[in-house]
């Protein structure tokens, strides 16, 4: 299992070519892979931040994941960046919806919180799990 993460979150949306654009360029991800039907839609998508990557879909079509995620409500993501300010700026120039400021909080990180298009929570700060 060396050489990538083992835990990625998956999500699935109803424009996910959108979606890779916001991620992209109000959350700073970079475009790992896009597959596409022919119609489009996007088969599967890695997008990676650091050392995390998300995958995503688009909405509909078929298969055991897509029926597993009909009616599933948005998630909510966590990234560690370095530099949240600036970070947020970013978003708030791309157009993310911003739902917290950026914050120092009581345990010693600072972090924001942000809306995709879709109603995804994403969480960007500089508390990195497992590291005191």
């Amino acid at each position: 299992m060396a050489g990538g993460p083992t835990i990625c979150p998956t999500l699935l949306y109803e424009d996910a070519q959108a979606a890779i654009a916001q991620l992209k360029d109000a959350f700073g991800f970079t475009v790992a892979g896009v597959y596409e039907a022919e119609d489009g839609a996007v088969l599967h998508a890695e997008l990676t931040h650091g050392g995390g990557t998300v995958m995503l879909g688009s909405k509909g079509g078929e298969g055991a994941f897509v029926q597993a995620m009909k009616g599933a409500g948005p998630v909510g993501v966590y990234v560690a960046v370095e530099d949240v300010d600036a970070h947020c700026a970013r978003a708030r120039q791309a157009g993310a919806e911003i739902l917290t400021e950026p914050a120092d909080q009581d345990y010693g990180a600072r972090d924001y919180m942000a809306r995709d298009r879709e109603g995804n929570v994403w969480s960007f700060g500089t508390y990195i799990p497992g590291q005191a």
